[in-house]
């Protein structure tokens, strides 16, 4: 310990200069309360496109939103330059709460979850009836998806001209779930757009389907002066080039509705779904459980929803339905 003398004076006495600053740490966090309210349009390498005021903005996460990310469909609060001029730079401050989530994981047994999109209110699937076949399994994971993130299923069905949907939908039937047919012509002459964006309208919609199966073909006829990139498909192993890269959000004409168009996918992991969530979706069912052993898988012995179905209650359809659908959270999609 270092001593002065009986009349120290400011030349004996040495302060250690503190680099971060005499300001005291504090936990309150300024509200920001003049943030502008922007739209999440896409994400492209830690850089996010944001509608705000009709005038697209670049922006960045702030150092105090933490860990937590803002994803396309999100609603945020930002702050520094919204003029959105070349070479600008925005704050994300806040993420706004979430009417919903849609999630996946790259596998079954993969722990990490990616939010694909955030409040949307409607799925929609997106798959050929040929060039490349139909996977029913693909279509069955992200209805479980749909249904426990609380959105609405839609199937749009491509390239009818090749093959007959009918098989497919009426594996579908019991579910209720509506669908569109689409050929390759309608494509072409923009009338497969006018019928599905008669199911878009008021709606933030998100499209998913594996590569090939025409959905970024269809968003672009859906909003024309935005086209993505398409490629080609090979007509041996049905399979084709990611064309769409990143997630976009884009108005429909007239402001009636939002498309997102998703990467497409070659697999929808379900790690992340509790089986339970997906009875919400089958409202008919649903009072059956009450009866159901605690923590049941709805496909078991002393499952009551077998009693309820035949009592009259709901469709024995409609119980196949459900549990095909479940047993997707514990197969694979090869199996």
């Amino acid at each position: 310990m270092r001593r002065y003398g009986k009349n120290p004076d400011e030349d004996d006495i040495r302060v250690r200069p503190n680099p971060k600053g005499n300001r005291p740490r504090t936990n309150i966090r300024p509200k920001h309360a003049d943030a502008g309210e922007g739209l999440v349009l896409t994400v492209d390498r830690g850089r996010l496109t944001c509608l705000i005021d009709g005038r697209t903005v670049t922006a960045m996460k702030a150092r105090e939103l933490g860990r937590k990310s803002a994803v396309v469909g999100d609603r945020v609060a930002v702050v520094g330059d919204l003029t959105g001029a070349k070479d600008t730079l925005a704050r994300i401050v806040r993420v706004e709460p979430r009417s919903s989530t849609l999630r996946r994981t790259a596998d079954d047994d993969d722990p990490f979850e990616r939010v694909v999109v955030a409040n949307a209110d409607q799925l929609a699937i997106v798959t050929a009836l040929a060039d490349p076949e139909p996977r029913p399994r693909l279509i069955d994971r992200c209805l479980v998806a749909a249904y426990d993130a609380g959105l609405d299923p839609l199937l749009v069905l491509t390239k009818s001209d090749l093959a007959s949907a009918d098989a497919l939908l009426e594996s579908y039937g019991a579910l209720g779930v509506p669908y569109i047919v689409t050929n390759r012509d309608e494509l072409a002459d923009g009338s497969a757009a006018d019928r599905v964006r008669d199911s878009l309208t008021g709606r933030m919609t998100a499209f998913v389907g594996h590569s090939g199966v025409g959905k970024t073909t269809l968003v672009n006829a859906l909003v024309p002066e935005r086209r993505r990139a398409t490629g080609h498909v090979n007509a041996v192993t049905g399979r084709g080039r990611h064309t769409t890269t990143s997630a976009l959000a884009l108005p429909l004409p007239g402001g009636s509705g939002w498309v997102i168009d998703t990467p497409g996918v070659r697999s929808f992991g379900l790690a992340h779904v509790d089986p339970s969530r997906v009875i919400h979706a089958f409202p008919d069912l649903e009072p059956g459980t009450a009866g159901c052993p605690r923590a049941c898988s709805h496909d078991e012995p002393d499952c009551a929803l077998d009693e309820w179905v035949t009592d009259g209650h709901a469709d024995p359809a409609r119980l196949y339905s459900l549990r095909r659908l479940l047993a997707t959270r514990e197969r694979r999609e090869g199996d």
